[in-house]
């Protein structure tokens, strides 16, 4: 029985070592799951006031930029004071869905034990219902990350971005496809749980997604009374411009976050898997999946705040529930074990990250090219 067993696990690592895009044997991967395990204890361990003050600090920065920018929009008539109102209320909505809503839905901050700052109480400043988002993003996504098929965030049931996944003249049109979704991209995350295409296939009932509809359409109603009648309707005579202010923010923070999170996923070097890439997956190999299947921003202090420190996306999809200001920290030590292991780590400047989401977006339009054949002398 012992060496049938023995036999069993020898077959799984060898199975894992074939479908593994990287030179690891099961027993190096499986100290490279335990060091990033013992990191991600080291700093979950340490987490204390000075976290806590971070994200309050982010919080209150937030009300005091959308304040300010509600603000300077209700004198909108004169440009300087719209110009900067909009750009205000911009950045207020990009930190309050990123680095703000993002990672407090995803629990980083319930250690706190503060209801206020709590993943089961915070309702963000978006047309998604935050529980429908948790459960899309927090399990669909981050459990079976870049697994075609399974992980409903590679294409979002709209867009071809992998080549495993089967070409249709539809995707043609991606490019055009792929610019709606950037422009609305808070509508196309709303409607992502209700997976319409699985309805369509009849392998979910039409009353469970119809439930969804009318959960989406409570918080559509609220979000659209806020933005687009409530606060222009208070400015008086300036309502045009402080609801054009208004779907200008709203413009903002949709754009922002479609680069950020594509750049974050579909950049050139960032690996996908199929369904049988994933059998009898433990631990260790999640942590090599979600390194393989995800890509980081480089940039300033800056720049990772504005991105919900999702600059950080390989420590991201490693510790989704490590608070976001600690990723920094712990990117220098991932970096380091992925250099022990020989193992890729995905980090380039923005533009270049992008570029090769928008190349990628073009490319997978087209059906796959075919391999070359190889010449055979005679």
């Amino acid at each position: 029985m012992t060496a049938s067993l023995n036999l069993d696990k020898n077959m799984i690592a060898a199975a894992r070592a074939r479908r593994l895009p990287v030179d690891l044997t099961d027993e190096q991967v499986q100290q490279f799951g335990a060091e990033i395990e013992a990191l991600r204890k080291r700093i979950m361990d340490s987490l204390g006031e000075k976290d806590a003050r971070y994200i309050r600090r982010m919080i209150k920065t937030q009300r005091y930029l959308e304040i300010g920018g509600r603000g300077l929009l209700f004198a909108g008539i004169l440009p300087p004071a719209w110009l900067a109102g909009t750009a205000m209320l911009g950045v207020a909505k990009i930190l309050e869905n990123m680095e703000i809503g993002h990672n407090v839905i995803h629990g980083q901050w319930d250690w706190m034990r503060d209801p206020e700052i709590h993943s089961s109480k915070w309702e963000w400043d978006n047309v998604c219902p935050s529980d429908q988002w948790q459960h899309s993003h927090n399990y669909m996504h981050h459990k079976w990350t870049n697994v075609v098929g399974m992980d409903r965030d590679v294409g979002y049931g709209i867009l071809r971005m992998s080549e495993k996944q089967p070409w249709h003249p539809a995707y043609l049109a991606q490019p055009v496809t792929n610019a709606l979704l950037a422009t609305f991209f808070q509508w196309g995350v709303a409607l992502h749980d209700v997976e319409f295409e699985r309805v369509r296939k009849g392998e979910k009932s039409f009353s469970e997604a119809w439930g969804q509809l009318k959960h989406i359409g409570k918080k559509v109603r609220k979000q659209v009374i806020k933005d687009y009648v409530l606060f222009p309707l208070l400015a008086g005579p300036f309502f045009l411009p402080v609801l054009a202010g208004n779907i200008t923010a709203n413009l903002i923070r949709n754009l922002w976050a479609y680069m950020i999170i594509f750049c974050g996923h579909f950049p050139d070097g960032v690996e996908d898997f199929l369904p049988e890439d994933i059998e009898n997956e433990d631990k260790a190999h999640w942590y090599l999946r979600q390194l393989l299947g995800s890509a980081n921003i480089e940039g300033g202090p800056l720049m990772h705040i504005m991105s919900g420190n999702l600059s950080h996306q390989m420590e991201h999809h490693l510790f989704p529930d490590m608070p976001s200001n600690r990723y920094a920290e712990a990117a220098k030590e991932v970096r380091a074990i992925c250099q022990k292991y020989g193992l890729p780590y995905n980090s380039k400047p923005l533009h270049r990250q992008f570029g090769s989401v928008l190349a990628k977006v073009m490319r997978l339009s087209l059906p796959n090219r075919a391999p070359k054949q190889a010449m055979v002398s005679a």
